[in-house]
């Protein structure tokens, strides 16, 4: 059985015994607890957890594991005319969500924002027959190979019509952010990770280095991921977690929120 690193989230392979420690868990992005490194395995989470369904918009639902573990991130389900889009990743994976899954089409295929949510990818992409689509940037992070991975490189990935990955780096060097021009109504969405964290405020998002740690990115990098998102209409911005998102003006609050960053650290 795989082994599932309980601070992070992230899969590791079926060996007789858990690995020593978490690579993702070690590095400056994320942490190891005070309490240690500690484990778990698919049994045992689904024995104690169950994924939890919210409609978003038309042909867009969240899920995310209730109650919260390892990070916490929602995984988003788009539904689209050329197949269903799974944004980010949950590590459980029951029978419940499987049914469900199926019931509403499946899974084309799984792009994911960064190494921190990929979780129990590898199992998604086996129970509905789905490619996962990760930047190649990235691909140091993935700690359980497999043959549903598809790597890509650049900063644009077009995943079905009106639906492009935009690679903006950051917060990892592939970090990305998906956007959907038919949402809101046709005036656009993007699902932004932790790429573009979305903040408490409404109308703010912000960019770090290390959200848990507390460090910064430096200014030229938020001017060039600000300037890629430029020519992306988006009305809203759907977060990394459950009830984040900016309702509107979603590509002026990513253009005020970069500015007002780099004054900050600019000191001006």
């Amino acid at each position: 059985m795989i082994h599932i690193c309980a601070t992070c989230g992230t899969s590791f392979p079926d060996t007789p015994a858990p690995p020593q420690s978490c690579p993702i868990c070690e590095d400056e992005r994320q942490y190891v607890p005070r309490s240690g490194q500690a484990w778990t395995n698919p049994k045992a989470l689904a024995a104690r957890h169950v994924n939890g369904w919210r409609q978003l918009e038309p042909n867009l639902l969240e899920i995310h594991t209730q109650p919260q573990f390892a990070i916490g991130q929602r995984a988003l389900l788009l539904m689209t005319p050329d197949g269903n889009i799974l944004w980010d990743c949950l590590t459980l994976l029951d029978e419940a969500t499987i049914a469900l899954v199926r019931a509403l089409g499946g899974i084309k295929a799984i792009a994911i924002s960064h190494p921190h949510y990929y979780s129990c990818m590898q199992d998604w992409a086996a129970a509905f027959g789905a490619h996962v689509y990760l930047h190649s940037a990235d691909r140091e992070w993935v700690k359980r190979p497999d043959r549903a991975i598809r790597f890509w490189d650049g900063d644009e990935f077009k995943l079905a019509d009106g639906v492009t990955i935009l690679r903006l780096g950051g917060h990892f060097a592939g970090a990305a952010v998906l956007h959907w021009r038919d949402g809101v109504q046709g005036r656009g969405a993007l699902f932004s990770g932790d790429t573009v964290q979305v903040a408490p405020h409404t109308q703010k998002v912000s960019f770090l280095w290390s959200y848990p740690n507390m460090m910064p990115l430096p200014a030229v990098t938020i001017r060039r991921m600000a300037a890629a998102l430029e020519p992306w209409p988006f009305e809203r911005i759907y977060g990394a977690f459950a009830g984040r998102q900016v309702t509107e003006n979603g590509s002026a609050v990513v253009q005020q929120s970069a500015a007002r960053y780099i004054e900050l650290l600019e000191g001006r």
